[in-house]
């Protein structure tokens, strides 16, 4: 037994049993004698209370969780940071991690696959609007409860974005097979970062594999850092196209090119939930050199510095400051050079163009971005016809020097050729301005948008289904209209998708009987599928251990639910043996019962008093032998079959008192055969006939 099972910590906290031990802490169950309920409590282990590094990780885990409030993350209700021990209060999750449903699943249908990944993604745009990044998430931090619910855990690498957006000193830290590329070269990291992780999950759920897997950390690294992963289409065909896009969306390598939020990667996920057949058609320019992260390979093999990988193929990467600024100094001098080539080239290509060539109508299907930065939108730009060209999305700044209103920056820079119709994204400065939502409740999507827009507030679509309001049209808006807000607020549109599609909750099946559950099922409108009994289970048969889909999962009316249930051959039963003691004998005698020759019982009897002895025998599964004896001799033997919970008396032997001979013992007989004795078929002893064995079972 560890030291602190069955230990009160500060008065309050009864360790109950040890949960799980990980890198720095272990993790216990509780109990709150204050408050009443059951907690996880997280130690630092003491090897680590005097390292500066774990320490500083292990208080950061705690801050992290405790700005944050959402039902898919695991909240903090105590923690405490004395000299001899560290400990975060938790909330107990009676669940297991989804590493270990994947590796329970032969396969993870898509569907399901989804219902993690928007819990997941959910719990992460909290944690972002916060501006805390986790930057570890992995199917070993995300706790699963029987009802489907996601709750993610472990923020001891998180960090706040707005404080450090480099990993910690030079350091990269994560899970090799989960972590993002730009985490892995010790780059800039923002939430972008926990969205690439969540790609290699999703990825994971709907192909059965991951991405990217070697026989090393090292290799893995590097596979992250350059390789393009397989199109999960070709490892199951049966994932739709969408999700395929949203998937690899999600793991792109260039962060421009990823999802820039977890509200955007939701966003494409409900737009796929509400039409599984739809396409996105993403692009992405893919960069064939393969000498593009020569320097980062060099580095994880070891050329310089240092880099030591843990037992959870966790890797961090040291002692690069000094390498890091040649490299830099390098980079920065070959990027001038390359960009002084590519632009005489430019010039020198396309004057020879326009000495051969006339200009075509192309031509006019250009014009030149205009110099936004220093206008104010409302009064200089928007309704312009001179601008008509361009499609403006704003975005919020932020600059108490400047005039509320005025345009901060803009994206294309002035001067830049673009089609006709092209985005122009306007930095708007908000200085602490305040304005009043308008009310676009009824309106379409996109006028609704624009009229948001022309307010300096910053619209963020959600689709909803609703009986009521057609599709495509804003139900209500948060905050409601009149509300006055910052400009630059971003506002949550509410918009329906038409009425909700025929789609009911898996329920709550288990714990329940087999037939009880196929009636809830049948009742919910759904269909039941196969049923798998399992053998190492001590509940009873029939029990319901797990289904698919997940209880709490909404699924299509009419869809399949399996079940799986126990077989009950290792439940516990118990068998009653009830022994008819000799007649005729009025002394104590001592009883000894032998269960596969160990002693099972042992007591003093008196059959004078009491003709019959009972004994309750418990057993899971097999054959048993019970042996009893009287005064050191061999009386009875039964054979208890745990698997039917039967049992028979197979042998009955006369009991001779102590100083009596067995001529004593025998009744007045002329053939021995009639002695009572078991060795005829005619002459048993009085009440051992196959009737009175008193052998029960229940």
């Amino acid at each position: 037994m560890d030291k602190y099972t069955g230990k009160r910590l500060d008065g309050r906290y009864e360790i109950h049993e040890l949960l799980g031990v990980g890198g720095m802490a272990m993790v216990y169950r509780a109990y709150d004698t204050i408050d009443d309920r059951m907690v996880a409590i997280k130690i630092l282990k003491d090897e680590f209370l005097h390292n500066e590094e774990f320490c500083r990780r292990f208080r950061n885990e705690s801050k992290a969780i405790a700005v944050l409030s959402h039902p898919n993350i695991v909240k903090v209700y105590d923690v405490s940071f004395g000299d001899r021990i560290q400990y975060i209060v938790m909330e107990y999750i009676d669940g297991i991690t989804l590493r270990e449903y994947l590796d329970q699943q032969t396969e993870v249908r898509w569907k399901e696959a989804i219902h993690f990944t928007v819990q997941i993604l959910r719990a992460l745009e909290h944690a972002h609007q916060k501006g805390i990044v986790h930057r570890d998430i992995k199917p070993q931090n995300i706790m699963l409860l029987q009802d489907g619910t996601i709750k993610v855990t472990d923020f001891g690498i998180a960090r706040f974005a707005h404080n450090e957006t480099r990993t910690m000193t030079d350091k990269a830290i994560g899970s090799v097979h989960y972590i993002a590329p730009e985490q892995a070269r010790g780059d800039f990291t923002d939430e972008r970062a926990d969205v690439y992780s969540v790609g290699v999950m999703l990825y994971e759920m709907i192909t059965g594999q991951l991405p990217f897997e070697a026989d090393n950390a090292v290799s893995v690294a590097i596979m992250q850092l350059q390789s393009t992963p397989k199109p999960p289409h070709e490892i199951n065909p049966d994932i739709p196209e969408g999700l395929e896009e949203i998937t690899l969306k999600a793991m792109q390598k260039n962060v421009s090119q990823r999802y820039q939020s977890a509200a955007e990667m939701l966003r494409d996920i409900e737009e796929f939930r509400r039409n599984p057949d739809i396409v996105f058609e993403y692009k992405y320019f893919v960069d064939d050199k393969p000498t593009k992260y020569m320097d980062a390979i060099h580095t994880a093999r070891g050329d310089t510095g240092s880099v030591s990988y843990n037992d959870n193929y966790e890797y961090v990467e040291e002692d690069m400051k000094g390498r890091r600024q040649r490299q830099k100094v390098r980079m920065i001098i070959g990027g001038i050079l390359l960009a002084l080539i590519l632009f005489l080239g430019y010039v020198g290509v396309s004057a020879l163009i326009r000495s051969f060539t006339e200009p075509t109508e192309q031509v006019d299907d250009e014009v030149e971005v205009p110099n936004f930065v220093g206008m104010v939108y409302q009064t200089e730009i928007l309704d312009e016809e001179k601008y008509k060209d361009f499609t403006f999305v704003l975005q919020p700044g932020n600059d108490p020097d400047q005039e509320s209103g005025v345009v901060l920056r803009q994206t294309p820079n002035a001067g830049i050729m673009v089609k006709k119709g092209k985005e122009i994204t306007l930095i708007i400065n908000s200085a602490g301005e305040e304005t009043e939502v308008p009310p676009v409740t009824g309106y379409e999507q996109s006028k609704a948008s624009e009229v948001l827009t022309g307010k300096g507030l910053v619209p963020d679509v959600i689709t909803v289904a609703d009986e009521e309001t057609a599709a495509g049209y804003v139900i209500r808006t948060d905050p409601a209209s009149g509300e006055k807000v910052p400009s630059g607020t971003t506002v949550k549109v509410y918009v329906s998708s038409g009425p909700a599609s025929k789609q009911v909750e898996v329920p709550s099946i288990l714990g329940q009987s087999q037939s009880d559950a196929e009636s809830m099922i049948t009742a919910a409108g759904l269909v039941m599928g196969k049923v798998t009994q399992r053998d190492d289970s001590s509940q009873p048969a029939g029990t319901v251990l797990s289904s698919d889909p997940l209880p709490g999962v909404k699924v299509e009316k009419g869809t399949s639910v399996n079940l799986t249930v126990s077989s009950g051959k290792s439940s516990v039963k118990t068998v009653d043996v009830i022994v008819n003691l000799p007649s005729g004998v009025n002394q104590d005698i001592e009883l000894k019962a032998y269960l596969d020759g160990t002693l099972y019982q042992s007591d003093t009897v008196n059959p004078n008093l009491n003709g019959l002895y009972t004994l309750s025998m418990e057993g899971s599964s097999g054959q048993k032998q019970l042996v009893i004896q009287l005064n050191g001799q061999e009386y009875a033997v039964f054979t208890l079959d745990f698997d039917t919970g039967k049992a028979q008396q197979t042998a009955q032997n006369p009991f001779v008192p102590e100083g009596a001979s067995s001529e004593e013992s025998t009744p007045e007989s002329e053939n021995p055969d009639d002695s009572g004795g078991n060795t005829g078929d005619e002459g048993e002893e009085p009440g051992m006939d196959e009737s009175s064995t008193g052998v029960t079972t229940d």
